[in-house]
């Protein structure tokens, strides 16, 4: 359905149309659908565009930006918990895309305007590593793997409690809370959700656990550690309101991902060394961690099957 809605509405992209879909803004027969359902002949499409504003034009903004790996095609970057990814309401300015225009100017013409580059997305409290196209053929490359999930992503959360059993699989569809639509929620009718997790240190009332989503659903780390009984330490709103180990942020890092580069054809992994806050909070509860916050906190390198 995305691609009926990018060949018959001018002005439209793939993405943009997809955006739409997961909005509930498009329906068949009066039927809301999926962006990949198979629209059949003689079946009405119905969407809902929204209004047009004038948006005000993207500033470049120099800022620190602890680049982990670039080259013509793509950049890696360490993102720092409390940057916003892109320009939104109440983030129109001080976010990554904002510090891409300055790094790189021409990536202002890869995807749309608001989120130049920007292959996936971190949450704002979340840290790790972030791939971002620098052409438009890398663009659409990486998006392709991520959508056939052939992107391999590793993330480190300290959790509340000792988790138990010390490794398992999350199957939990997920949805938008009906309460809050700001919240994803586990819900019967939500879309397909996979995590895997491992323990990795077990502490008096915390666990160090590695997780590796299979799909990418909004919050869905947060979310199914949540259901399992197991919210992010820091995470106020699928865990505890107050945090003493950690105040500002949540304890999840995205530490590791592996994609095939788009020029090269290669398997090329990209890692994110935990931040000294993080670091900070294992060395408290008496876990010392070196100071690239790599070393036996990388993760295993075998596909998610």
């Amino acid at each position: 359905m995305d691609k009926v809605l990018r060949d018959r509405v001018p002005n439209l992209s793939r993405t943009e149309g997809q955006r739409l879909i997961e909005a509930g803004q498009v329906e068949v027969d009066g039927r809301p659908r999926k962006p990949a359902y198979r629209v059949g002949v003689g079946e009405r499409v119905t969407v809902v565009l929204p209004a047009e504003e004038s948006e005000p034009a993207l500033i470049p903004e120099e800022m620190s930006l602890d680049i982990v790996f670039e080259d013509p095609h793509l950049l890696a970057v360490n993102k720092p918990a409390g940057l916003v990814v892109h320009p939104g309401p109440g983030h129109p300015r001080g976010t990554l895309v904002n510090a891409l225009l300055a790094h790189h100017p021409p990536i202002a013409d890869v995807g749309p305007p608001d989120r130049a580059g920007i292959v996936h997305r971190l949450d704002k409290d979340t840290s790790g590593v972030m791939v971002i196209a620098k052409t438009e053929a890398a663009l659409e490359a990486l998006q392709e793997q991520f959508r056939r999930r052939d992107v391999r992503k590793a993330y480190l959360a300290l959790v509340n409690e000792r988790v138990q059993p010390p490794e398992g699989i999350i199957e939990v569809p997920l949805g938008r809370d009906p309460a809050d639509r700001q919240k994803m929620a586990p819900s019967p009718e939500g879309r397909y959700s996979r995590t895997r997790y491992r323990v990795i240190r077990l502490f008096p009332r915390h666990t160090l656990v590695e997780a590796r989503p299979y799909t990418g659903r909004t919050h869905q780390v947060r979310v199914h550690l949540s259901w399992l009984g197991h919210p992010i330490v820091g995470d106020t709103v699928y865990g505890r309101r107050r945090q003493p180990l950690l105040e500002d942020r949540h304890f999840l890092h995205a530490s590791r991902l592996i994609l095939t580069h788009p020029a090269t054809g290669q398997a090329t992994p990209f890692e994110a060394p935990l931040p000294d806050e993080l670091r900070h909070v294992l060395h408290r509860l008496g876990y010392s961690t070196p100071a690239d916050g790599a070393a036996d906190l990388r993760p295993q390198d075998e596909h998610d099957t």
